[in-house]
Protein backbone atom coordinates (compact mmCIF):
# COMPACT_ATOMS: atom_id res chain seq x y z
CA UNK A 1 0.00 0.00 0.00
CA UNK A 2 1.30 3.23 -1.26
CA UNK A 3 2.00 5.46 1.83
CA UNK A 4 0.19 9.05 1.97
CA UNK A 5 2.15 12.10 0.94
CA UNK A 6 1.56 15.41 2.07
CA UNK A 7 -1.25 16.86 0.54
CA UNK A 8 -3.01 13.90 1.23
CA UNK A 9 -7.21 14.16 1.22
CA UNK A 10 -7.45 13.77 4.81
CA UNK A 11 -9.41 16.63 6.53
CA UNK A 12 -9.42 18.30 9.95
CA UNK A 13 -12.05 15.81 11.44
CA UNK A 14 -10.62 14.19 14.72
CA UNK A 15 -7.66 11.72 14.41
CA UNK A 16 -8.33 8.06 16.07
CA UNK A 17 -5.43 6.21 15.10
CA UNK A 18 -2.54 4.88 16.74
CA UNK A 19 -1.34 6.69 19.62
CA UNK A 20 2.47 5.33 20.55
CA UNK A 21 5.79 7.01 19.96
CA UNK A 22 6.10 8.15 16.20
CA UNK A 23 2.86 10.09 16.50
CA UNK A 24 3.77 11.59 19.87
CA UNK A 25 7.63 12.23 18.53
CA UNK A 26 6.09 14.08 15.87
CA UNK A 27 3.63 16.21 17.64
CA UNK A 28 6.16 16.53 20.23
CA UNK A 29 9.04 17.89 17.79
CA UNK A 30 6.44 20.15 15.62
CA UNK A 31 5.14 21.94 18.80
CA UNK A 32 8.22 21.67 21.05
CA UNK A 33 11.63 22.32 20.80
CA UNK A 34 12.73 18.65 20.01
CA UNK A 35 11.26 15.55 21.73
CA UNK A 36 13.20 14.43 25.29
CA UNK A 37 12.39 10.75 25.84
CA UNK A 38 10.66 12.02 29.36
CA UNK A 39 8.40 14.29 27.43
CA UNK A 40 7.91 11.26 25.19
CA UNK A 41 6.70 8.87 27.87
CA UNK A 42 4.64 11.52 29.35
CA UNK A 43 2.25 12.24 26.77
CA UNK A 44 2.28 8.45 25.70
CA UNK A 45 0.41 8.45 28.89
CA UNK A 46 -2.21 10.60 27.66
CA UNK A 47 -4.43 10.04 24.73
CA UNK A 48 -4.09 12.24 21.53
CA UNK A 49 -7.02 14.78 22.55
CA UNK A 50 -5.13 14.74 26.28
CA UNK A 51 -1.72 15.56 24.78
CA UNK A 52 -2.76 18.44 22.46
CA UNK A 53 -4.90 19.93 25.39
CA UNK A 54 -1.87 19.98 27.77
CA UNK A 55 0.37 21.46 24.91
CA UNK A 56 -2.06 24.31 24.21
CA UNK A 57 -2.37 25.21 28.06
CA UNK A 58 -0.50 28.67 28.13
CA UNK A 59 2.87 29.11 30.76
CA UNK A 60 3.15 31.84 33.60
CA UNK A 61 5.31 34.89 32.37
CA UNK A 62 8.66 34.78 32.78
CA UNK A 63 9.83 34.93 36.48
CA UNK A 64 13.13 36.66 35.42
CA UNK A 65 14.53 39.67 33.21
CA UNK A 66 17.30 40.27 30.87
CA UNK A 67 20.60 40.82 32.65
CA UNK A 68 23.53 43.02 32.41
CA UNK A 69 25.78 40.57 31.46
CA UNK A 70 28.46 42.97 29.28
CA UNK A 71 30.50 44.19 32.48
CA UNK A 72 29.91 48.17 31.44
CA UNK A 73 26.97 50.08 31.19
CA UNK A 74 26.33 54.02 31.11
CA UNK A 75 23.67 54.37 33.51
CA UNK A 76 25.24 52.57 35.98
CA UNK A 77 23.33 48.87 35.78
CA UNK A 78 25.56 46.85 37.83
CA UNK A 79 26.82 43.76 36.27
CA UNK A 80 24.05 40.99 36.80
CA UNK A 81 21.71 43.26 37.32
CA UNK A 82 18.61 44.32 35.49
CA UNK A 83 18.25 47.05 33.14
CA UNK A 84 14.65 46.99 32.81
CA UNK A 85 12.86 49.96 34.63
CA UNK A 86 16.25 51.49 35.19
CA UNK A 87 15.30 54.97 33.88
CA UNK A 88 17.18 55.70 31.39
CA UNK A 89 15.97 53.71 27.89
CA UNK A 90 18.80 54.74 25.90
CA UNK A 91 22.15 56.18 25.83
CA UNK A 92 24.28 55.72 22.94
CA UNK A 93 24.02 52.78 19.82
CA UNK A 94 26.45 50.26 21.98
CA UNK A 95 24.71 49.85 25.20
CA UNK A 96 22.03 49.90 22.97
CA UNK A 97 23.47 46.51 21.49
CA UNK A 98 24.95 45.66 24.34
CA UNK A 99 21.16 45.03 26.22
CA UNK A 100 19.81 43.56 22.73
CA UNK A 101 22.70 41.06 23.20
CA UNK A 102 21.63 40.00 26.92
CA UNK A 103 17.76 40.01 25.82
CA UNK A 104 19.05 37.38 22.50
CA UNK A 105 20.46 35.44 25.56
CA UNK A 106 17.88 35.47 27.33
CA UNK A 107 15.25 34.77 25.29
CA UNK A 108 17.38 31.47 24.06
CA UNK A 109 16.74 30.42 27.81
CA UNK A 110 13.02 30.95 27.45
CA UNK A 111 12.87 28.68 24.50
CA UNK A 112 15.38 26.06 26.68
CA UNK A 113 13.18 26.40 29.63
CA UNK A 114 9.63 26.07 27.57
CA UNK A 115 8.72 22.59 29.15
CA UNK A 116 5.46 20.67 27.97
CA UNK A 117 3.99 23.92 26.48
CA UNK A 118 4.10 25.05 22.65
CA UNK A 119 3.63 28.54 24.37
CA UNK A 120 7.07 29.83 23.80
CA UNK A 121 7.20 28.22 19.83
CA UNK A 122 4.06 29.98 19.39
CA UNK A 123 5.59 33.58 20.50
CA UNK A 124 8.54 33.11 18.29
CA UNK A 125 5.94 31.98 15.55
CA UNK A 126 4.58 35.41 16.13
CA UNK A 127 7.99 37.03 16.02
CA UNK A 128 8.28 35.65 12.42
CA UNK A 129 4.83 37.38 11.53
CA UNK A 130 5.20 41.13 13.36
CA UNK A 131 9.03 40.35 11.77
CA UNK A 132 11.03 42.92 12.96
CA UNK A 133 14.70 44.02 13.05
CA UNK A 134 15.83 45.51 16.24
CA UNK A 135 19.89 44.95 15.45
CA UNK A 136 19.39 47.49 12.37
CA UNK A 137 17.52 49.80 14.65
CA UNK A 138 19.87 50.08 17.69
CA UNK A 139 20.32 53.40 17.04
CA UNK A 140 16.56 54.59 16.76
CA UNK A 141 14.50 52.01 19.28
CA UNK A 142 15.89 51.22 22.63
CA UNK A 143 16.26 47.97 24.04
CA UNK A 144 13.55 48.11 26.27
CA UNK A 145 11.20 48.56 23.37
CA UNK A 146 12.13 44.76 22.30
CA UNK A 147 11.84 43.34 25.61
CA UNK A 148 8.36 44.78 26.08
CA UNK A 149 7.29 43.38 22.45
CA UNK A 150 8.53 39.81 23.32
CA UNK A 151 6.07 40.15 26.38
CA UNK A 152 3.23 41.04 24.30
CA UNK A 153 3.77 38.61 22.03
CA UNK A 154 3.57 36.03 24.89
CA UNK A 155 0.76 37.47 26.19
CA UNK A 156 -1.42 37.15 23.20
CA UNK A 157 0.43 33.99 21.74
CA UNK A 158 -2.63 31.59 22.33
CA UNK A 159 -5.08 34.33 22.44
CA UNK A 160 -7.46 36.35 20.42
CA UNK A 161 -5.89 37.40 16.99
CA UNK A 162 -7.58 40.36 16.63
CA UNK A 163 -5.88 41.76 20.19
CA UNK A 164 -3.02 40.74 18.89
CA UNK A 165 -2.73 42.61 16.42
CA UNK A 166 -4.02 45.66 18.08
CA UNK A 167 -2.08 45.40 20.53
CA UNK A 168 1.25 45.16 18.34
CA UNK A 169 -0.25 47.70 16.04
CA UNK A 170 -0.23 50.60 19.31
CA UNK A 171 3.46 48.58 19.99
CA UNK A 172 5.78 51.42 20.70
CA UNK A 173 8.70 49.49 18.50
CA UNK A 174 6.11 48.82 15.64
CA UNK A 175 5.07 52.48 15.81
CA UNK A 176 8.47 53.61 15.08
CA UNK A 177 10.19 50.47 12.82
CA UNK A 178 7.06 51.11 10.63
CA UNK A 179 7.19 54.92 10.75
CA UNK A 180 3.68 54.84 12.66
CA UNK A 181 4.84 57.61 14.79
CA UNK A 182 5.40 60.14 12.42
CA UNK A 183 1.72 59.38 10.99
CA UNK A 184 -0.03 62.58 11.17
CA UNK A 185 -3.16 64.26 9.81
CA UNK A 186 -0.73 66.67 7.27
CA UNK A 187 1.36 64.02 6.10
CA UNK A 188 -0.11 60.36 6.23
CA UNK A 189 2.51 57.59 6.61
CA UNK A 190 1.59 54.00 4.35
CA UNK A 191 3.74 52.02 6.01
CA UNK A 192 1.82 50.39 8.20
CA UNK A 193 -1.07 50.30 6.71
CA UNK A 194 0.42 48.42 3.70
CA UNK A 195 2.14 45.84 5.99
CA UNK A 196 -1.02 45.60 8.38
CA UNK A 197 -2.58 44.07 5.04
CA UNK A 198 0.07 42.70 3.45
CA UNK A 199 1.80 40.65 5.79
CA UNK A 200 -0.63 40.93 8.71
CA UNK A 201 -4.14 40.04 8.27
CA UNK A 202 -5.42 39.60 4.48
CA UNK A 203 -1.69 38.28 2.57
CA UNK A 204 -1.40 38.33 -0.99
CA UNK A 205 -3.16 35.13 -1.62
CA UNK A 206 -5.88 34.83 -4.83
CA UNK A 207 -8.54 35.92 -2.55
CA UNK A 208 -6.62 39.04 -1.45
CA UNK A 209 -8.07 41.93 -3.72
CA UNK A 210 -7.57 45.13 -1.14
CA UNK A 211 -6.04 48.10 -2.97
CA UNK A 212 -3.66 50.90 -2.58
CA UNK A 213 -6.50 53.51 -1.94
CA UNK A 214 -7.08 50.64 0.85
CA UNK A 215 -4.03 51.36 2.47
CA UNK A 216 -3.77 55.01 2.01
CA UNK A 217 -7.15 54.86 4.25
CA UNK A 218 -5.71 52.17 6.92
CA UNK A 219 -3.13 55.09 6.99
CA UNK A 220 -5.51 57.70 7.57
CA UNK A 221 -7.50 55.73 10.55
CA UNK A 222 -4.41 55.08 11.94
CA UNK A 223 -3.00 58.87 12.30
CA UNK A 224 -1.90 60.10 15.59
CA UNK A 225 -1.11 57.29 16.93
CA UNK A 226 2.24 57.79 18.17
CA UNK A 227 5.23 57.30 20.82
CA UNK A 228 5.97 60.34 23.47
CA UNK A 229 9.56 61.53 24.44
CA UNK A 230 9.76 58.86 26.82
CA UNK A 231 9.16 56.38 24.14
CA UNK A 232 5.86 54.96 25.57
CA UNK A 233 2.04 55.01 23.09
CA UNK A 234 0.06 57.81 23.13
CA UNK A 235 -2.64 59.00 20.84
CA UNK A 236 -2.52 62.68 19.54
CA UNK A 237 -5.77 63.79 18.89
CA UNK A 238 -4.76 66.93 16.79
CA UNK A 239 -2.58 65.05 14.57
CA UNK A 240 -5.68 62.09 13.66
CA UNK A 241 -7.65 62.65 10.22
CA UNK A 242 -11.16 63.20 11.62
CA UNK A 243 -12.87 62.61 8.54
CA UNK A 244 -14.80 59.57 7.00
CA UNK A 245 -12.42 57.01 5.68
CA UNK A 246 -13.92 54.83 2.84
CA UNK A 247 -12.43 51.32 1.81
CA UNK A 248 -12.95 49.47 -1.19
CA UNK A 249 -15.40 46.74 -2.41
CA UNK A 250 -12.96 44.20 -1.26
CA UNK A 251 -14.14 45.13 2.35
CA UNK A 252 -17.97 45.67 1.12
CA UNK A 253 -17.03 49.10 0.77
CA UNK A 254 -17.05 50.05 4.29
CA UNK A 255 -16.80 53.43 5.82
CA UNK A 256 -15.24 53.81 9.28
CA UNK A 257 -16.49 57.09 10.34
CA UNK A 258 -14.33 59.63 11.19
CA UNK A 259 -14.47 61.40 14.88
CA UNK A 260 -12.28 63.82 16.58
CA UNK A 261 -10.87 64.18 20.04
CA UNK A 262 -10.57 61.14 22.29
CA UNK A 263 -12.80 59.24 20.18
CA UNK A 264 -10.83 58.92 17.02
CA UNK A 265 -8.79 56.66 18.55
CA UNK A 266 -11.41 53.98 18.34
CA UNK A 267 -11.59 53.69 14.51
CA UNK A 268 -8.88 51.60 15.00
CA UNK A 269 -11.00 48.98 16.51
CA UNK A 270 -13.77 49.54 13.38
CA UNK A 271 -10.90 49.03 11.18
CA UNK A 272 -9.85 45.95 12.47
CA UNK A 273 -13.77 44.74 12.91
CA UNK A 274 -13.56 45.21 9.22
CA UNK A 275 -10.27 43.21 8.04
CA UNK A 276 -11.50 40.28 10.17
CA UNK A 277 -14.66 40.63 8.99
CA UNK A 278 -13.20 39.22 5.54
CA UNK A 279 -12.57 35.50 4.64
CA UNK A 280 -9.15 35.66 3.44
CA UNK A 281 -8.27 36.71 6.91
CA UNK A 282 -8.70 33.71 8.41
CA UNK A 283 -7.65 31.71 5.29
CA UNK A 284 -4.30 33.34 5.41
CA UNK A 285 -3.76 33.17 9.38
CA UNK A 286 -4.53 29.64 8.59
CA UNK A 287 -2.09 29.24 6.24
CA UNK A 288 1.03 30.00 7.69
CA UNK A 289 0.41 27.89 10.94
CA UNK A 290 0.09 25.03 8.50
CA UNK A 291 3.20 26.05 6.81
CA UNK A 292 4.89 26.23 9.91
CA UNK A 293 3.59 22.93 11.94
CA UNK A 294 2.77 20.68 8.83
CA UNK A 295 3.84 21.55 5.51
CA UNK A 296 5.37 23.77 3.33
CA UNK A 297 3.46 23.34 0.46
CA UNK A 298 -0.46 23.84 0.35
CA UNK A 299 -2.10 22.41 -2.95
CA UNK A 300 -5.65 22.51 -4.04
CA UNK A 301 -6.57 19.42 -2.13
CA UNK A 302 -5.29 20.72 1.10
CA UNK A 303 -6.83 24.49 0.61
CA UNK A 304 -10.06 22.73 -0.08
CA UNK A 305 -9.76 19.64 3.15
CA UNK A 306 -7.60 21.62 5.29
CA UNK A 307 -7.24 25.52 5.33
CA UNK A 308 -10.83 25.94 4.52
CA UNK A 309 -12.47 24.57 7.07
CA UNK A 310 -9.63 25.30 9.17
CA UNK A 311 -10.63 28.50 8.52
CA UNK A 312 -14.59 28.58 9.18
CA UNK A 313 -13.52 27.24 13.02
CA UNK A 314 -11.32 30.34 13.38
CA UNK A 315 -13.56 32.69 12.65
CA UNK A 316 -16.50 31.30 14.32
CA UNK A 317 -14.26 30.87 17.23
CA UNK A 318 -13.73 34.82 17.00
CA UNK A 319 -10.22 34.15 16.17
CA UNK A 320 -9.09 32.16 18.77
CA UNK A 321 -5.58 31.13 18.17
CA UNK A 322 -5.51 28.30 20.64
CA UNK A 323 -9.12 26.76 19.15
CA UNK A 324 -8.03 26.75 15.38
CA UNK A 325 -4.22 25.11 16.71
CA UNK A 326 -6.20 22.36 18.72
CA UNK A 327 -8.56 21.79 15.78
CA UNK A 328 -4.95 21.09 13.33
CA UNK A 329 -2.69 19.29 16.01
CA UNK A 330 -5.73 16.93 16.71
CA UNK A 331 -6.72 16.73 12.70
CA UNK A 332 -6.18 13.65 10.80
CA UNK A 333 -4.48 15.27 8.81
CA UNK A 334 -1.94 16.32 11.17
CA UNK A 335 -1.37 12.83 11.71
CA UNK A 336 -1.36 11.34 7.77
CA UNK A 337 1.75 12.97 7.17
CA UNK A 338 3.46 10.72 10.16
CA UNK A 339 3.12 7.76 7.73
CA UNK A 340 4.75 9.83 5.15
CA UNK A 341 7.97 10.07 6.84
CA UNK A 342 9.00 13.46 8.25
CA UNK A 343 9.07 16.79 5.53
CA UNK A 344 10.65 19.85 7.41
CA UNK A 345 13.81 20.90 7.56
CA UNK A 346 14.04 22.11 11.10
CA UNK A 347 15.23 25.41 11.58
CA UNK A 348 18.53 26.53 13.38
CA UNK A 349 16.69 27.03 16.77
CA UNK A 350 14.34 23.95 16.40
CA UNK A 351 17.91 22.02 15.62
CA UNK A 352 19.81 23.72 18.74
CA UNK A 353 16.99 24.45 21.63
CA UNK A 354 15.59 20.83 20.00
CA UNK A 355 19.24 19.02 20.80
CA UNK A 356 19.75 20.53 23.74
CA UNK A 357 16.28 19.32 25.09
CA UNK A 358 16.42 16.00 23.68
CA UNK A 359 20.01 15.22 25.21
CA UNK A 360 19.65 16.99 28.53
CA UNK A 361 22.17 18.88 27.93
CA UNK A 362 23.83 20.00 31.69
CA UNK A 363 23.36 23.91 31.78
CA UNK A 364 25.09 25.67 34.47
CA UNK A 365 23.36 26.57 37.87
CA UNK A 366 25.06 30.21 38.21
CA UNK A 367 23.50 33.04 36.06
CA UNK A 368 27.30 33.76 34.82
CA UNK A 369 27.24 30.21 33.33
CA UNK A 370 23.71 30.27 31.71
CA UNK A 371 24.24 33.85 30.28
CA UNK A 372 27.46 31.89 28.93
CA UNK A 373 25.42 28.86 27.58
CA UNK A 374 22.22 30.98 26.18
CA UNK A 375 25.70 33.27 24.30
CA UNK A 376 26.91 30.34 22.75
CA UNK A 377 23.50 28.97 21.24
CA UNK A 378 22.56 32.41 20.29
CA UNK A 379 25.62 33.19 18.48
CA UNK A 380 25.33 29.59 16.61
CA UNK A 381 22.05 30.42 15.42
CA UNK A 382 23.11 33.74 14.41
CA UNK A 383 26.01 31.50 11.87
CA UNK A 384 23.07 29.51 11.21
CA UNK A 385 21.01 32.51 9.88
CA UNK A 386 18.15 32.43 12.59
CA UNK A 387 19.07 35.31 15.00
CA UNK A 388 15.70 36.12 16.88
CA UNK A 389 15.41 39.56 17.01
CA UNK A 390 17.48 40.16 13.92
CA UNK A 391 14.96 39.25 11.13
CA UNK A 392 16.23 41.22 8.55
CA UNK A 393 12.99 41.49 5.95
CA UNK A 394 9.59 42.79 7.34
CA UNK A 395 7.90 39.42 5.40
CA UNK A 396 10.04 36.85 8.22
CA UNK A 397 12.72 34.76 7.67
CA UNK A 398 12.87 33.16 4.08
CA UNK A 399 12.31 29.79 4.56
CA UNK A 400 8.80 30.47 6.13
CA UNK A 401 8.11 32.39 3.20
CA UNK A 402 9.47 32.50 0.35
CA UNK A 403 8.40 30.12 -2.60
CA UNK A 404 9.42 27.26 -4.37
CA UNK A 405 11.93 26.43 -1.62
CA UNK A 406 10.73 27.15 1.74
CA UNK A 407 12.40 25.22 4.59
CA UNK A 408 14.99 24.18 1.87
CA UNK A 409 16.32 27.58 2.33
CA UNK A 410 17.90 26.83 5.99
CA UNK A 411 20.01 24.41 3.84
CA UNK A 412 23.25 25.62 2.29
CA UNK A 413 27.15 24.38 1.36
CA UNK A 414 27.59 26.92 5.09
CA UNK A 415 24.82 26.11 6.95
CA UNK A 416 24.95 22.41 6.60
CA UNK A 417 28.58 22.50 7.13
CA UNK A 418 27.90 24.58 10.26
CA UNK A 419 25.23 22.45 11.53
CA UNK A 420 27.25 19.29 11.10
CA UNK A 421 30.15 20.82 13.12
CA UNK A 422 28.19 21.97 15.66
CA UNK A 423 26.55 18.55 16.36
CA UNK A 424 30.53 16.86 16.43
CA UNK A 425 31.77 20.02 18.34
CA UNK A 426 28.64 19.32 21.03
CA UNK A 427 29.34 15.24 20.98
CA UNK A 428 33.06 15.47 21.21
CA UNK A 429 34.58 18.05 23.10
CA UNK A 430 31.78 20.72 23.75
CA UNK A 431 31.25 24.01 23.06
CA UNK A 432 33.29 26.08 25.23
CA UNK A 433 32.86 29.83 26.82
CA UNK A 434 33.98 31.95 30.02
CA UNK A 435 34.47 28.48 31.78
CA UNK A 436 31.06 27.15 30.80
CA UNK A 437 30.93 23.94 28.49
CA UNK A 438 28.04 22.89 26.25
CA UNK A 439 28.14 18.91 25.93
CA UNK A 440 26.27 15.82 24.89
CA UNK A 441 26.63 12.96 27.97
CA UNK A 442 25.87 10.29 25.09
CA UNK A 443 25.79 7.84 28.39
CA UNK A 444 23.71 9.85 30.34
CA UNK A 445 21.05 9.90 27.33
CA UNK A 446 21.67 5.81 26.63
CA UNK A 447 20.46 5.44 30.11
CA UNK A 448 17.09 6.96 29.95
CA UNK A 449 16.79 4.58 27.34
CA UNK A 450 14.28 1.37 28.26
CA UNK A 451 16.77 -0.71 27.55
CA UNK A 452 20.52 0.38 26.67
CA UNK A 453 22.20 -3.02 27.37
CA UNK A 454 20.35 -4.00 24.18
CA UNK A 455 22.33 -3.38 21.01
CA UNK A 456 18.95 -3.65 19.11
CA UNK A 457 16.82 -1.77 21.37
CA UNK A 458 19.24 0.90 22.26
CA UNK A 459 19.55 1.40 18.17
CA UNK A 460 15.84 1.30 18.06
CA UNK A 461 14.98 3.42 20.93
CA UNK A 462 17.57 5.94 19.80
CA UNK A 463 16.78 6.26 16.15
CA UNK A 464 12.81 6.62 17.66
CA UNK A 465 13.61 9.75 19.37
CA UNK A 466 16.29 11.41 17.19
CA UNK A 467 15.75 10.27 14.09
CA UNK A 468 12.05 11.12 12.16
CA UNK A 469 12.22 8.69 8.85
CA UNK A 470 13.30 5.18 9.39
CA UNK A 471 16.48 3.92 8.49
CA UNK A 472 16.55 0.41 6.41
CA UNK A 473 16.83 -2.51 8.34
CA UNK A 474 20.73 -2.80 6.88
CA UNK A 475 21.58 0.66 8.05
CA UNK A 476 20.87 -0.46 11.17
CA UNK A 477 22.87 -3.69 11.29
CA UNK A 478 25.45 -2.00 10.12
CA UNK A 479 25.12 0.74 12.72
CA UNK A 480 25.23 -1.85 15.13
CA UNK A 481 28.21 -3.99 13.82
CA UNK A 482 30.25 -1.16 12.84
CA UNK A 483 30.16 1.15 16.14
CA UNK A 484 28.47 -1.10 19.31
CA UNK A 485 29.99 -4.45 18.18
CA UNK A 486 33.62 -3.14 16.65
CA UNK A 487 32.67 -5.07 13.62
CA UNK A 488 31.98 -8.10 15.22
CA UNK A 489 28.50 -10.46 14.81
CA UNK A 490 27.94 -11.12 18.67
CA UNK A 491 25.57 -8.78 20.49
CA UNK A 492 27.02 -9.71 23.64
CA UNK A 493 30.00 -8.10 23.65
CA UNK A 494 27.70 -4.47 23.63
CA UNK A 495 25.90 -5.87 26.67
CA UNK A 496 28.77 -7.18 28.39
CA UNK A 497 30.63 -3.71 28.13
CA UNK A 498 27.56 -1.56 29.14
CA UNK A 499 27.12 -4.10 32.57
CA UNK A 500 30.27 -4.19 33.15
CA UNK A 501 30.45 -0.14 33.14
CA UNK A 502 26.78 -0.19 35.02
CA UNK A 503 28.49 -2.27 37.75
CA UNK A 504 31.37 -0.16 38.09
CA UNK A 505 31.02 3.55 36.82
CA UNK A 506 34.25 4.56 38.31
CA UNK A 507 36.16 2.51 36.45
CA UNK A 508 37.63 4.63 33.68
CA UNK A 509 38.28 1.41 31.15
CA UNK A 510 34.53 0.35 31.06
CA UNK A 511 33.75 4.37 30.89
CA UNK A 512 35.66 5.09 27.72
CA UNK A 513 34.73 1.95 26.34
CA UNK A 514 31.30 2.67 26.58
CA UNK A 515 31.44 6.19 26.22
CA UNK A 516 33.27 5.96 23.09
CA UNK A 517 31.10 4.07 20.96
CA UNK A 518 27.87 5.92 21.88
CA UNK A 519 29.65 9.04 20.79
CA UNK A 520 30.50 7.72 17.48
CA UNK A 521 27.01 6.53 17.48
CA UNK A 522 25.03 9.76 17.91
CA UNK A 523 27.65 11.67 16.10
CA UNK A 524 27.04 9.72 13.11
CA UNK A 525 23.47 9.42 13.56
CA UNK A 526 23.32 13.48 13.81
CA UNK A 527 25.71 13.54 10.61
CA UNK A 528 22.46 11.98 8.77
CA UNK A 529 20.57 14.46 6.33
CA UNK A 530 17.33 12.62 8.20
CA UNK A 531 18.54 14.41 11.79
CA UNK A 532 17.76 17.55 10.14
CA UNK A 533 14.31 16.71 9.70
CA UNK A 534 11.51 16.97 11.96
Amino acid sequence: MQKPLPGSPAGIGEYTGTWDTPQVVHLLKRTLFGASIQDVNYFKSRTMSQAVDELLQPTPAPSTVPLNNYDTDPTGVAPWQTWINTGLLYVDDEMNMNRLDSLQCWWIGQLLNGGRSIHEKMTLFWHNHFAMDATAHAGDIPCRLWYDQYLTLRQYALGNFQALVKAITLDPAMLIYLNGNTNFKTSPNENYGRELQELYTIGKGSGSAYTQDDVAAAARVLTGHTVDANYGYVFLAGEHEDKNKEFSGFYANHIVTGYSGTNGAGELDDMLSMIFATQESARFICRKLYNFFVYYKIDSTVETNVITPLAEVFRNSGYNISTVLSTLLKSQHFYDLVNAGACIIKSPLDLLIGLCREYQVALPSTIEGQYAAWSMLNERARILQQEIMAIELVAGWDAYRQSPQYHELWINSVTYTGRNFYTDLLIGKGDMMDGTTLQIDAIGFARLLPAPHDPNKLIADSLSILIRPPLSDSSVTLLKQSILLGNLTNDMYWTNAWLAYTADPSDMNAYSAVNSKLRALYKYLMNLPEYHLS
